[in-house]
Parts: C-alpha cells; structure tokens; sequence
C-alpha cells in the first residue's frame, strides 16, 4: 500500500477533528445515560429479584459474571450516576469513562438477559467504551485544538450509528433464509400493529400494500445506511434529518424509539459551534445585567461546509 493511501486511511479513520466537539458529544452522552438507566433500561433491579428468569448474554457468560442480585444492580446504578456526573463535566474523563463504560455494558446486559436484546443501544455502548480514549487531552467545550484522538473517536461511534441499520437489514436478510424479498414482503409490519394497537398505525391497517411499500422502504434504507459515512455538507445533513424523521414515524405507528441511537446522531454534528454561541449569549446576558464580561475571549470556529470530518 502507498504512503498516499495509508494517509487516506487514516484521515478518513481518525481525522483531525475539534475537541471541544468530543467535550460536548461526551456531556451529552453521560447526561443521556442517566436519563436511560431511568426510563429506558431501568429495570434491572426489580428483575434480579427473579433469579429463575435470567438468561445471560453472551458477553456475561465470556466474562463469567455473577448472576444478578439486588445489591450487585444497586451498586451498578449507583456508579453509573455518579461517574455519568464526573465525566458529564468533563472531569476524571479517562477514569470516569472507563468506569461508566463498563458500569453501563453491565447494568444494560443485566436489563436485556430476561427478554429480547434491543440493538438500539449498540452505538451508545460504543461511545461510552471509545470516548475515555479522549480522557488524556484536557478537552473543553470551548477548547480550539484538534486531534487525531477526537477524530478516531468520533469515527468509531458515527460508524456503530450506521451498523445500526445495516446490522439490522442483513438479520431481516438472515431470518428470512437470505432472501432479500422475505421481509420486506412479509406481513411484520401488520403484525407490530396489531400487536401494538395505538398510534398512526390503526390506521394504516386497512392498507396492506402501502405497508409492504414501507417495509420495502424501511428495508433498503438499512441496508444502505453505510453509505452515510461518505456523506459531507447538506448531503450529510439531509441524511441525518432523514433518520430523525424515520424514527418519529417508528414512534408515532408503533411508539418505538431509538433515543440511544439518535443521541450518537450528534457525533456528524459540528458541535465545537455551540461552544462560542453559547459564551456569546453568556456575555450578552452579563453586559445586560452590568456583570464584567468573561477576561478570556472564547475561541471562534471557521470550519466551511457542516460535515462528519470537520
């Protein structure tokens, strides 16, 4: 392989990136944790009431885990708040984040190994294993430097975004006894409906055939979600308004999200942006209410087109 293409590959897998966008995406994401191991896998602790149900995960048994217990998930909770706190303030990133990492692989393992295993929280398991690789640089939301650290982060959590999708279309591939018509011609989508009768959905229940233009469509765009990595500018933007949108109808036919896969959105985001803008609403607040502004200016981002590599 050439010295051009090696520094291609490695601009693509870790680019230059801003890391005050990693300081953001991280205070985002640890904030974000605290809302699911409450309202999304937040049962844990009852179910390691019920020894009889459990059925480890395949992760568990690799690491010979102990079966859950009332005391073992309190103390998982209890950790995964407060290092969630220490490393949303980006404080202790490479400790706290190695903690609430393997902290929340648990708790979440834990929540999936009496039931079904949702992929929805696939990237955010990535983010949190993938963001401590940032904890040695001091990052700040309003920091100007760039490193080949915050790029290759960022890179690994927009690429378990999209597996997301793709992943999921090669299951409805393998499910289907490989054949790409089974599932997109199947009647799944009617049978969520009518299993879940409420929403947008009860009324799309008259119309089988605009329900298999659905799956079909649903169904093409997971299977060509990669493509997205490729993506720069409107066209990335338009991509990304795209999935937004896919998962408000998921919700309001189905009232199925994916907030832990929308949240990871963030990581095509510029967000390095919001950093100036929010010191500029901060000094405009001060020079209203007659408070001295901040001593130290905030660095201001010139980057062009809003795209995944910055």
């Amino acid at each position: 392989m050439s010295g051009s293409r090696v520094r291609a590959a490695v601009d693509w897998f870790a680019p230059l990136l801003p890391e005050s966008r990693v300081a953001l995406f991280r205070t985002v994401c640890y904030l974000f944790v605290i809302v699911d191991v409450h309202l999304i896998v937040r049962d844990p602790i009852p179910l390691s009431r019920h020894p009889e149900l459990y059925r480890p995960l395949l992760l568990e048994r690799m690491f010979s885990l102990p079966q859950p217990s009332v005391p073992l998930t309190v103390a998982l909770y209890l950790i995964v708040i407060v290092g969630s706190l220490v490393a949303a303030a980006n404080r202790l990133p490479l400790a706290a984040g190695l903690v609430v990492a393997a902290a929340f692989t648990w708790w979440t393992a834990i929540g999936m190994s009496y039931g079904k295993v949702d992929h929805d929280h696939l990237a955010l398991i990535v983010a949190l294993w993938v963001l401590p690789t940032v904890g040695t640089i001091p990052a700040r939301w309003a920091s100007g430097e760039r490193s080949r650290q915050a790029g290759w982060a960022l890179k690994c959590i927009q690429i378990a975004v999209v597996s997301t999708y793709f992943l999921s279309a090669l299951t409805k591939i393998r499910s289907g006894g490989w054949s790409l018509s089974s599932w997109p011609e199947s009647s799944i989508l009617m049978w969520a409906i009518v299993r879940r009768p409420h929403g947008l959905g009860q009324f799309l229940m008259p119309y089988p055939e605009l329900l298999h233009l659905m799956q079909w469509f649903s169904f093409t765009a997971e299977l060509t979600a990669v493509v997205v990595l490729w993506l720069r500018g409107r066209a990335l933007l338009a991509a990304a308004l795209f999935w937004l949108s896919f998962h408000v109808f998921t919700v309001a036919v189905l009232y199925i999200h994916f907030a832990p896969t929308v949240i990871c959105w963030l990581a095509f985001a510029p967000l390095e942006r919001f950093g100036p803008w929010l010191s500029g609403v901060i000094a405009g607040w001060r020079q209203r209410t007659g408070r001295r502004p901040a001593r130290h200016p905030v660095p201001v981002f010139r980057d062009q087109a809003v795209d995944g590599s910055g």
